[in-house]
């Protein structure tokens, strides 16, 4: 090293650093110890509590059952004035930052040890209303869920910029709309004078074939908007949407109704949606996303064709639009319409305990307006073997199409979908096959014991059947059930040569065909509307949906059978209805007298002497065989308690394991809400675990197969 070089940085001289070395000492190093706080002093830039309810209750956003309840945090001063009840906030739980909602503010809290800040008010707009909260917590309740599950479907999520606009102004109240149509119908005229008053009242209406249902539930609508109320509006599909839209809008003007949709973009279906909130309009229309709409003071609750499964939500905790519609018209003393061309056995069940009145047509209205139908029993059947399944059409059938083209009108073919589940039947009079100890359907369940193939066994309690005998006519025989194949485009325009041929299915559904000669096939749902009705429908292969293993096979057929036939002409104009199914089923006569109500009668005391939904309360429980068997030793029954299974779900291998189970557990209907809380608890015990392997647990499923 040179002597011009200084000396080493690594040699430190003897002695006391010299004041440039002592500067060089970071500063953190030479930090003062912290200064004494006096008593009440509080340390600089420490948070200090809002001057008044500083405690804050919070619902986090986690759905975890052992965490469905509120906790306190203590409100900063900075956050006082936008910590309002209902906003959103952040807050810090278990180390992580989590979204929440501000429930309530309170003076004091039952928490012992301090209480942690709010992190930030993501949004002062209290959108968590205490009614919106209060029925959420009671389709929780009712469901066996969490909170956290039913406000995910409850509140779309935040649009900042949406939020910053300027609220719109509120509609002006619609003049009264004429109502004349109602009167068509017993007890419509007082339905629609109690909406005028705001008085509560309960209908399940049957409206006749070719009405403008979407007309007169705007009607409806317009009425309680008129009397100063809202009136929420559920529909299972966009086109129905957009009809009973464009009849409200023409009711109560554009900007005076909303369409909710979960289809809607974020930015605008939450601005839809604070419209709604902030009272700047008075009737919603939607679909299942609209069931939640937080109106203000609402007059008006419709749900129409409630026996469609679109009205099932299927996120936890799975929550149908006619209960939760129920449920707000109860609490806020409010009316509710069940509406449809036919009726479900819940809706039934309304009728007869006497919470809802029904809205019929005089017979001799309903004869003038129903098409004339005509049951041909096999010859729709479908074929048995795969090389026949081709459209095989009767004279009848014929008959029908040619007269509407003559008149210059389409004919509506409804074909069912493929892919039914099949199942057992008596091999003599083709009645469903059911087990003998709990009514459950009969199925084949494959695989072999020594070489002989397994017996039938009851697809819910897995009871093998071994001597079968029919309970209607006493054969020993069993048959499978058809499984339904489509009819092609293709096929029909060979069989009606010169006739165009449109489709409307699930790659494109029509809403609507002009009123010219046609043949338009469509799966059941698809049907679109004709320009001046169809001349007729053709409705095939009514073994295939009336051979499904379901519980509401019956039911499901008949109401899209009436669905279709809704769309056909009167029989004075010609309109006529070829159904391919026997004449003496019940199903078909109650089509063919145009009466769903006797249906649903026969259909409800059935279940009930063989303890089915809704006469009783039901709960599956589906995951691996350890996940269910867990649950269901954890799972403390009432006393009318039954559990049915587990069986699997799906193949089982060579030794009879399955990946999935299901088990199904059965209450009195009284006894409802006791398995409710008894699931939810045992939900909460199973995620205190911290169990890993996935388990689905539903109340009152719509399917039992």
């Amino acid at each position: 090293m040179s002597s011009s070089e200084p000396a080493a940085l690594w040699e430190l001289p003897e002695g006391p650093p010299p004041a440039a070395a002592k500067a060089a000492v970071p500063s953190r190093a030479r930090k003062k110890p912290a200064k004494a706080l006096k008593p009440g002093e509080k340390a600089k830039g420490a948070q200090q509590p809002a001057p008044e309810r500083s405690v804050a209750r919070i619902v986090v956003d986690i759905p975890l059952a052992h965490l469905d309840r509120t906790f306190d945090y203590r409100v900063p001063e900075k956050l006082h004035e936008t910590a309002v009840p209902g906003c959103r906030v952040r807050v810090r739980f278990a180390g992580q930052l989590v979204d929440g909602y501000l429930v309530e503010r309170a003076e004091t809290t039952d928490y012992g040890s301090k209480l942690a800040f709010l992190d930030r008010v993501t949004s002062a707009e209290p959108v968590l209303t205490p009614s919106l909260h209060a029925l959420c917590r009671a389709v929780a309740d009712r469901y066996g869920g969490t909170l956290s599950d039913v406000l995910r479907l409850a509140i779309p999520p935040r649009h900042a910029k949406v939020e910053g606009e300027p609220p719109a102004p509120a509609a002006a109240f619609p003049e009264a709309p004429d109502s004349t149509a109602w009167a068509r119908y017993q007890r419509g005229p007082a339905f629609l004078e109690a909406l005028a008053e705001g008085k509560p009242a309960n209908a399940v209406w049957q409206a006749l074939p070719g009405e403008d249902w979407p007309r007169r539930l705007a009607e409806a609508a317009a009425t309680a908007a008129a009397a100063g109320h809202g009136a929420v509006l559920v529909v299972p599909d966009h086109r129905d949407l957009t009809r009973v839209h464009e009849a409200c809008a023409s009711l109560v003007g554009s900007d005076g109704v909303v369409a909710l949709i979960a289809g809607l973009g974020p930015a605008e279906r939450y601005r839809r949606w604070l419209a709604v909130l902030r009272g700047a309009v008075r009737v919603v229309v939607g679909t299942r996303a609209a069931m939640f709409a937080p109106v203000a003071e609402p007059g008006l609750f419709v749900v129409w064709d409630d026996g469609d499964d679109l009205h099932l939500d299927q996120h936890a905790p799975y929550p149908h639009v006619r209960d939760v519609l129920m449920d707000r018209a109860h609490t806020a003393k409010a009316s509710l319409l069940v509406g449809g061309f036919a009726r479900t056995a819940e809706a039934q069940l309304l009728v007869e305990s006497g919470w809802a009145a029904p809205v019929l047509a005089d017979r001799t209205d309903l004869r003038a307006a129903a098409p004339r139908v005509t049951p041909v029993g096999e010859d729709f059947d479908v074929a048995r073997d795969e090389a026949a399944r081709v459209a095989r059409l009767p004279a009848v059938a014929f008959e029908a199409a040619r007269q509407a083209f003559a008149a210059g009108v389409p004919t509506l073919i409804q074909v069912p979908r493929r892919g039914y589940v099949p199942g057992l039947a008596c091999g003599n009079c083709r009645t469903s096959a059911h087990c003998r100890r709990c009514a459950g359907p009969l199925a084949l369940p494959g695989g072999s014991i020594d070489g002989q193939p397994k017996p039938p066994a009851c697809r819910w309690c897995g009871v093998p059947e071994t001597a079968f005998r029919c309970s209607a006519c006493g054969s020993v025989r069993l048959r499978a059930v058809i499984v339904g194949a489509k009819r092609t485009a293709e096929e029909l325009g060979r069989a009606f040569p010169g006739i165009p041929v449109r489709t409307s299915g699930a790659s494109e559904v029509l809403a609507s065909v002009p009123g010219k000669p046609a043949l338009v096939v469509c799966t059941p749902g698809a049907e679109p509307v004709a320009e001046g009705g169809y001349g007729a429908a053709l409705l095939l292969d009514g073994w295939a949906l009336l051979g499904r293993q379901d519980l509401r096979a019956g039911e499901e057929t008949l109401r899209r059978w009436m669905a279709a036939a809704a769309l056909v002409r009167p029989s004075a104009q010609g309109g006529r209805i070829i159904v391919g199914a026997e004449a003496g089923m019940a199903v078909v006569q109650a089509l063919v007298r145009w009466d769903p109500a006797w249906h649903a009668s026969q259909e409800l005391a059935e279940r009930r002497e063989l303890g089915f939904p809704p006469a009783m309360r039901m709960a599956s429980v589906e995951g691996t065989p350890d996940a269910v068997a867990g649950v269901l030793d954890d799972l403390p029954l009432p006393p009318s308690g039954e559990v049915l299974g587990p069986v699997p779900l799906g193949e089982v291998d060579e030794e009879g394991n399955a990946e999935r189970e299901r088990a199904l557990v059965r209450v009195s209907r009284s006894e409802g809400k006791a398995l409710a809380t008894a699931i939810h608890a045992a939900a909460a015990r199973r995620d205190a675990r911290k169990a890993t392997e996935p388990i689905r647990i539903q109340l009152d499923p719509m399917e039992l197969i």
